[in-house]
């Protein structure tokens, strides 16, 4: 049996690093090294990365030890290994989308918000798979492959997605945090199903430049992290904002809507959500009933806005190339946007603002509203043949999504240690632009349950 190096930041995350690094107890080039090192080994079991870029890895471990050493500090995230979703362009690294069809030219350029984190000392260990042009909830990809969610290895279960990769190699400890996106709850899913935290960024808060343009009215980016703080820390570089402080619980106002978002829920995700709340009411948290609006709206808007503006950016030309060899499930879903009127998609963008609106009234006098981010456990990959398990798959976003169409912010956080073997997720819902707010909420449970198990991974 192969013997996996520790994850380099597996025992308390950026902070804990960052101190090691500077006290000269490690280096970006050790840590980068054993990221690496479990990636060679993990990775043909678990099929995270699209592309690991190994040279280039090392290379800039190299240049961050040197200019530590030469007295140049770049700040928290300096030296810290990531892996990116592959439909952010990186510079020197290919870009599939998820596909078989070239459409890098759409996705262009590497944008500001690598950039950034590039030199802010990250240090890119490679893309992660994603589903096609990052439209799917399960994490299926037919075209070029499926992760294999790293709670069950006798078991190939989805990972979630469409931020597939992202989830299941921060889950495994193939890499410090990665990026994901979101823009029907694409980050959410995959921390949910595989036991991580993930944080939705508000619309508008990061840049979108050099990301495959699924949806600029819904697109947002944001990250999967082993950790509520390192996704604090994350959050306020990137933003040039003070690092969110937990928020203490005595005093905490959570809402739990009224319909919806705990209707069709698994009797084990349930469970652990329930007993969740249940502890956090104990500590002095309110948990109050609040009335919402409908979230079936989802169910026009949606598919009303999402599938005509991707085949907007890839052309009709481009997308009926590319749809003999797409993943069929993604293939139906965007050739849908074909018949949406230019009518029908800006009543739906108009609907989708006043539900922001809505939903941000809905708010007054809470920190937030609070749900199961997945309805249900993640599926074993070969049910899907089944009709019935197919047709429940394509609930995974029946939580997430709603958020998209109210224009809000929101965490998810692990609470499977109450009862469940695989990973179940607690959502936390803010309005827009209270991200720093939402992470403080996610601090707060996080101090409060504890870090969650990571998964049991061995190689043969």
């Amino acid at each position: 049996m192969t013997i996996l190096p520790d994850d380099p930041l597996g025992s308390g995350g950026i902070a804990v690093f960052a101190e090691a690094l500077r006290a000269g107890k490690t280096s970006a080039k050790k840590a980068v090294r054993a990221y690496l090192d479990r990636i060679e080994a993990l990775e043909p079991k678990l099929n995270a990365y699209q592309f690991v870029a190994y040279e280039q890895a090392e290379e800039a471990a190299e240049a961050i030890d040197k200019l530590l050493a030469s007295g140049i500090d770049l700040g928290p995230l300096m030296g810290v290994p990531i892996a990116i979703k592959d439909i952010y362009a990186v510079e020197n690294m290919p870009t599939t989308n998820g596909s078989l069809y070239d459409a890098s030219e759409i996705t262009g350029p590497e944008g500001r918000y690598v950039t950034a984190l590039k030199q802010s000392g990250c240090i890119i260990l490679g893309k992660t798979k994603t589903v096609e042009y990052a439209l799917g909830a399960t994490g299926v990809n037919e075209a070029r492959g499926t992760p294999w969610n790293p709670w069950d290895l006798s078991t190939h279960r989805i990972p979630g997605g469409s931020s597939s990769g992202s989830g299941v190699a921060t889950s495994a400890g193939m890499c410090a945090f990665a990026m994901g996106s979101d823009t029907g709850g694409s980050v959410r899913i995959p921390a949910c199903l595989n036991g991580i935290f993930g944080h939705k960024t508000s619309v508008g808060l990061l840049p979108t430049d050099g990301v495959f343009p699924l949806s600029p009215t819904l697109d947002t980016l944001g990250p999967l992290t082993s950790n509520a703080a390192d996704a604090a820390i994350l959050h306020a570089i990137m933003t040039g904002s003070d690092i969110p402080l937990a928020t203490p619980l005595t005093g905490l106002r959570l809402g739990k809507p009224t319909s919806f978002f705990f209707e069709d829920i698994d009797a084990d995700v349930l469970s652990c959500v329930e007993a969740a709340l249940a502890s956090l009411v104990e500590a002095g948290v309110e948990i109050v009933d609040v009335d919402i609006p409908d979230p079936n709206e989802r169910d026009w808007i949606f598919p009303a806005i999402a599938p005509p503006e991707f085949l907007a950016a890839i052309g009709e030309k481009g997308f009926r190339a590319a749809l003999p060899e797409m993943d069929p499930t993604t293939g139906a879903r965007a050739e849908k946007g074909l018949s949406i009127s230019g009518m029908e998609h800006a009543a739906a963008v108009i609907r989708h603002h006043q539900l922001a609106a809505l939903a941000e009234d809905a708010f007054e006098g809470l920190d937030g509203w609070v749900s199961p981010t997945c309805p249900f456990l993640p599926m074993p990959v070969g049910d899907l043949t089944d009709p019935k398990a197919a047709q429940k798959s394509l609930q995974a976003s029946r939580n997430t999504q709603p958020g998209n169409i109210f224009r809000l912010c929101a965490i998810t956080t692990p609470v499977h240690q109450f009862g469940s073997a695989l990973p179940v997720g607690l959502q936390v819902m803010c309005p827009l632009g209270r991200d720093k707010e939402a992470l403080s909420v996610g601090l707060a449970l996080e101090g409060h349950f504890g870090l969650s198990a990571r998964p049991e991974l061995s190689v043969d």
